[in-house]
């Protein structure tokens, strides 16, 4: 969820490279626009800052009892563009998105470049939900994630972050804590706190898995540069 009160600066987004972009997110500055439709991109760099710790995520146990049923498939990078389109469509409960068309271009730009993942569910063939963020170093700026069926973008996270574990993240970008995020152990800490997580996984060089991977399944398949044993989420009651 982006906070208005948190903007900066602003910028046309035609004049925004993806080298330009990848430098804001290395300084700890991200991007939005007002709206669908405004070309015109705000700088973002929040005073507090929410991160999920990848160490203390917390699953419900009803929810991980839904990951491990096989109600959902389970991808990565299979279908970025489908993805962040459909998390700047306007629905009945978010009529206005914060991701315009040049913003869209520039986060595809970024996929091609193994700097952007998604993290997409799949019911009976069917995209039903899914996330995205931005990949540097070993750190992970989720962006934004979409619903089409009942815990699908919830079980997608559970995914991301299993997958951020496996590949030696160490820090999880929520930008802004909401009430679904707190859930999940989403916490705000200062900027100065923020910056200095930062400049530690910047010095890192994780891998993002992407392999395929059942829902609950405990390896990935493939020559992923780190594949092998994933550690199980946890969940509490």
């Amino acid at each position: 969820m982006r906070d208005p009160a948190a903007i900066d600066e602003d910028e046309d987004a035609r004049t925004i490279t993806p080298e330009i972009l990848l430098t804001a997110y290395r300084l700890g500055v991200f991007p939005m626009a007002e709206a669908h439709d405004d070309p015109t991109i705000h700088w973002i760099n929040p005073k507090h800052r929410g991160i999920i710790p990848l160490d203390r995520f917390h699953v419900p146990r009803s929810l991980a009892k839904t990951f491990r049923s096989g109600r959902f498939a389970l991808t990565a990078d299979e279908a970025f563009d489908r993805v962040i389109r459909a998390c700047a469509e306007a629905t009945e409960i978010r009529p206005s998105t914060w991701l315009n068309p040049q913003l869209i271009e520039l986060y595809g730009a970024l996929h091609r470049r193994g700097h952007a993942h998604s993290v997409e569910t799949w019911q009976d063939g069917r995209l039903v939900g899914g996330l995205y963020g931005v990949s540097i170093g070993g750190a992970f700026f989720g962006e934004s994630m979409f619903s089409r069926a009942t815990d699908a973008s919830k079980v997608a996270l559970v995914e991301l972050v299993r997958r951020l574990r496996a590949g030696g993240y160490v820090l999880l970008d929520t930008q802004f804590v909401t009430s679904h995020l707190t859930r999940f152990g989403a916490i705000e800490i200062p900027q100065a706190e923020y910056q200095r997580r930062l400049h530690h996984a910047m010095m890192l060089n994780a891998v993002f898995p992407k392999d395929g991977v059942q829902p609950g399944g405990t390896t990935l398949a493939g020559g992923s540069g780190r594949s092998g044993s994933m550690q199980p989420v946890s969940h509490t009651s």
